[in-house]
């Protein structure tokens, strides 16, 4: 029987993909997952059970969190990325890291195939498929649901008929939680026009007194939360936790997917919108115009790049290099407060802020330059547009 890497979630079409793959196509069938973020240890001893349940030969749930931080999220914190200026990438970063973890699997245990469940019509074929085809070519992908074009009913069906007997009814809202934000899908987000009910989203309003959080970066990244210091994933996690019972975090995300269809998404992401809005507040004051000026564009490209799967590409590797660079100066505290449903940024306390220069105060006075100094810069930095509308004053 020749091995295959299954990358499994437990759903219904990976599910339909591990039956099918060794009842109808006699692989011997390794089912993975990547926690990437947001499985609980119950979720995981469930996601086991029905895989061998559905005869896979083995089944791992490889812990991929400090990598998924590591490898994507710090720079995603360094950038202030927010796909059109709304959306953390919280799903399609996560797909990045899990493709990797899937192949590298799959080259240790000597598998010549992989397969995923992704249908037709998304953006996670390509991620996958792209980051396989790169890492290990000579592997052969096999995508069930894609290839077949497969009908929800018609995989129960199958599954029926081969003795695997589970719920499948479909959820209301399809929820996909990992570590930087969570997705929610449902009738909704299919339209243009309808918002997402409160109840779709995974976390309720239960705290409504407003809350003071200082938070301690150091070099860019998470530190601390009120002095209390711990890694950057344990400081996402707390802040998250505290700052979800205020609803905080949530909107509807509409963007372009990679084959060129438009595509409209809820998310939940207290932590992450907090985080990055506060670091980007930090850079404010520390960061130099220009370092500033091109962090934005580098940022941009870097979080499109990412989320249309082209991770590997070199060009990547140079990006985050420049956001780690620009990082040696963003330490210091942010203040902010909680409300229900939002946050505001309070302000900054740090070392390298350059509003405590004492060459002058915005507005008010100066000591580095003199009545005369001021007139003749001002003179100069005229000169091109007093030429141009010189030479153009006939139109």
């Amino acid at each position: 029987m020749e091995k295959i890497v299954l990358a499994y979630s437990g759903g219904l079409d990976t599910s339909y993909c591990a039956k099918y793959l060794s009842a109808e196509k006699g692989f011997e069938v390794h089912a993975v997952s990547v926690n990437t973020g947001g499985f609980t240890q119950k979720e995981i001893d469930s996601i086991e059970e029905k895989a061998y349940m559905l005869g896979v030969k083995s089944y791992v749930n490889i812990n991929a969190i400090s990598t998924f931080y590591n490898k994507v999220v710090k720079y995603l914190i360094f950038g202030n990325i927010l796909k059109n200026n709304t959306y953390p990438l919280s799903v399609s970063a996560e797909r990045i890291i899990q493709a990797i973890e899937i192949v590298t699997y799959a080259k240790k245990i000597g598998a010549k195939y992989i397969a995923h469940g992704s249908t037709g019509a998304g953006n996670d074929q390509i991620r996958f498929d792209m980051i396989f085809q790169i890492l290990a070519p000579e592997i052969e992908i096999i995508t069930p649901i894609r290839d077949m074009k497969l009908s929800r009913q018609t995989e129960i069906e199958f599954l029926r008929e081969h003795g695997v007997e589970l719920s499948w009814e479909k959820a209301q809202y399809s929820i996909n939680k990992g570590l930087w934000g969570t997705s929610v899908g449902g009738k909704e987000t299919l339209t243009s026009s309808d918002p997402l009910p409160e109840s779709a989203y995974p976390s309720q309003l239960e705290e409504k007194e407003p809350r003071k959080l200082k938070l301690s970066f150091e070099k860019g990244e998470l530190i601390a939360i009120d002095y209390v210091k711990r890694t950057p994933v344990e400081n996402i996690e707390a802040l998250n936790e505290i700052a979800s019972k205020y609803a905080i975090g949530r909107d509807i995300h509409v963007g372009d997917t990679i084959i060129g269809i438009k595509g409209r998404v809820g998310f939940e992401a207290a932590a992450p919108l907090i985080i990055i809005k506060a670091h980007h507040l930090l850079e404010k004051h520390v960061l130099t115009k220009w370092q500033q000026h091109h962090k934005d564009y580098l940022s941009n490209w870097y979080g499109t790049m990412l989320h249309e799967g082209q991770y590997l590409d070199a060009v990547m590797r140079n990006i985050e290099a420049f956001l780690e660079d620009a990082q040696s100066n963003v330490s210091g505290d942010v203040m902010i407060t909680l409300y229900p449903y939002r946050f505001s940024l309070d302000g900054i306390q740090s070392a390298h802020d350059l509003m405590n220069s004492t060459v002058a105060a915005y507005g008010e006075m100066n000591d580095g330059w003199t009545a005369e100094d001021a007139k003749g810069f001002i003179k100069i930095l005229s000169n091109q547009n007093k030429i141009f509308n010189q030479v153009n004053n006939s139109k």
